[in-house]
């Protein structure tokens, strides 16, 4: 999607930063134009290679606050998780304040498989055998610790314990809805009074772990066609992750709608060690984090701003979501 966070450069810059980054120039350059806040390109290199260049919004660029440093999560992540098996792309070099870019970028190994979402020949049974096998690799992902440390810690949004620093999280996404004027439809006040009114189901949650918190079928890859039955081949985009409760990882992929005991995402995750169950505690909490999603997906446009072509569909949906989610917290 359009967005005003996307660097362009031009085919002699992509050039010289791979030089400087590989030892090798660009042989062509195709930019994935799905993303939403940083700019993308697929490259060929000189020497053959298939590489995809990420690189980040201008540092000058307002953003949210929770958007502070956010290749640098990513980089993290990798760093953190790739011992652990999980199918990732390789991470091949990482530039933070380049000097002649001005700004922050990854280079990864180029993916042959195609998103989750753009695979439309899927049955049933395929999409479920692929929910469970993604609940086993989230199952995996959440045995990363944080080291005591809940929240974003690049943003300096963190707290000592989950309930405070996704209070501290909220509050300055709501602070983000002021600067940016975002209509919402609720008042900030009904909206802080509902999560504040129920943020002691948060003290359920004694351990930090890696949650990825934007694993949509858009940053699933899966294997080719031609390699037979459909399975991952790679998580990617892993720089909305913070340290908190695993369940918040559920809530994007079943955003618009909810979590059902049933579902093969929550089976696999079981299957593979993940300690997870749906009580009204849990319920409570997975109505928090979709109320934290969707006012991301609302406040983002501020900074962004989205073609309203584009953007509208999002938009209805996650006002709607984000009203829904709020009228359950009242009830409880």
């Amino acid at each position: 999607m359009e967005s005003r966070t996307k660097r362009r450069l031009s085919p002699d810059e992509l050039d010289a930063l791979t030089a400087r980054a590989l030892g090798t120039g660009v042989r062509s350059a195709e930019e994935l134009l799905d993303g939403f806040a940083n700019a993308v390109w697929r490259l060929t290199l000189a020497d053959g290679r298939q590489v995809v260049l990420k690189v980040g919004p201008p540092p000058g660029l307002e953003m949210l606050r929770y958007e502070r440093d956010l290749l640098r999560t990513e980089a993290l992540v990798y760093h953190l998780a790739t011992p652990t098996g999980l199918p990732l792309p390789r991470l091949l070099h990482s530039g933070f304040d380049d000097p002649e870019l001005g700004g922050d970028y990854l280079i990864m190994s180029a993916l042959d498989g195609v998103p989750w979402n753009q695979a439309t020949s899927l049955g049933d049974a395929d999409q479920r055998a692929l929910r469970q096998e993604l609940g086993r690799h989230l199952a995996t992902l959440h045995t990363i610790p944080g080291d005591g440390v809940y929240g974003y810690p690049y943003a300096g949004l963190t707290g000592a314990t989950w309930r405070d620093a996704f209070l501290i999280m909220h509050g300055a996404l709501l602070d983000d809805a002021v600067r940016y004027g975002t209509p919402l439809p609720r008042t900030l006040v009904e909206i802080a009074g509902a999560v504040y009114s129920n943020a002691h189901a948060l003290d359920e949650v004694t351990a930090p772990a890696l949650v990825h918190f934007d694993m949509w079928p858009g940053n699933v890859f899966l294997t080719p066609p031609a390699d037979g039955p459909p399975r991952i081949q790679a998580l990617i985009d892993h720089e909305r992750a913070f340290w908190g409760d695993p369940l918040a990882d559920f809530v994007t992929p079943t955003i618009f709608g909810e979590l059902a005991d049933d579902d093969p995402l929550l089976a696999g995750y079981r299957e593979a060690g993940g300690k997870l169950r749906l009580t009204p505690a849990a319920r409570t909490r997975e109505a928090l984090y979709r109320v934290y999603l969707y006012l991301i997906l609302l406040v983002e446009d501020g900074p962004r701003q989205y073609p309203e072509e584009s953007y509208a569909r999002i938009r209805d949906l996650a006002t709607t979501g984000l009203t829904r989610s709020l009228d359950f917290l009242r009830q409880r």
